[in-house]
């Protein structure tokens, strides 16, 4: 599904040249949850931006769906991101002005779909992560592990084939963290789901098929524990 080839990312500060991401081959298979783990400052988020379609890399390839999107329009990476995957941030970004209703149907009312199809999935969506009765609450109503969650159902609402989550528990206290990722693999059992995250929390580890570490910039894999709960 997603395969990275020989990616780099430096990063220019005056004379001092950094390199985020160093050259990192990687191949993440449909339907599985993968976790890169690695310190702060490793380069985690930056890898995940590119491989998000978020971001450029300085050289190397990107391939989805066994294209090479890495050199694809802004404009074509948009319709991509917006249309075949999710993102769940670790500041949420919801908008404050919405409720949480329409937080999670506002990518689909973006493609232009109709407002009985989005509506009605987006409360579908709520129903299933037990936000239900929150869905009219605007942000500031809602818990950190609430908005979360509402991130993720959002995420989920055009039917991306892919989720990426940068810290999706970061912010969060372990029991809040604990709902967020139950969330995540329940989405990836019940709708076959790709999951990408990133973490430097080890307890993260246990929710993935598949780890892989990060080391200034540099990928060493080891096996996951697949999470059966």
């Amino acid at each position: 599904m997603l395969k990275a080839e020989n990616l780099k990312k430096i990063y220019h500060m005056g004379d001092v040249v950094v390199p985020a991401v160093n050259d990192v081959y990687l191949e993440v298979e449909p339907g599985e949850i993968m976790c890169i783990m690695g310190k702060s400052g490793s380069g985690k988020s930056t890898l995940l931006h590119i491989l998000g379609l978020i971001d450029s890399p300085t050289s190397g390839k990107v391939y989805f769906k066994n294209q090479d999107v890495s050199k694809f329009s802004e404009s074509k990476r948009a319709k991509i991101r917006l249309a075949q995957m999710g993102f769940v941030f670790q500041e949420y970004a919801l908008l404050p002005e919405l409720t949480a209703l329409e937080n999670v149907y506002l990518p689909a009312r973006m493609l232009g779909r109709w407002p009985s199809e989005y509506e009605e999935r987006a409360v579908t969506l709520l129903e299933s992560i037990g936000l239900i009765e929150r869905m009219h609450h605007h942000p500031r109503e809602l818990s950190g592990g609430q908005q979360q969650r509402v991130a993720i159902a959002r995420a989920m609402v055009n039917k991306p084939e892919i989720i990426f989550a940068d810290e999706p528990t970061a912010n969060l206290d372990s029991t809040s963290g604990k709902q967020v990722m139950q969330a995540l693999t329940w989405l990836n059992k019940q709708f076959g789901t790709t999951i990408l995250f990133v973490s430097h929390d080890a307890d993260d580890q246990k929710y993935a098929n598949r780890v892989v570490h990060l080391y200034d910039g540099r990928l060493s894999e080891s096996a996951g524990e697949e999470y059966n709960a």
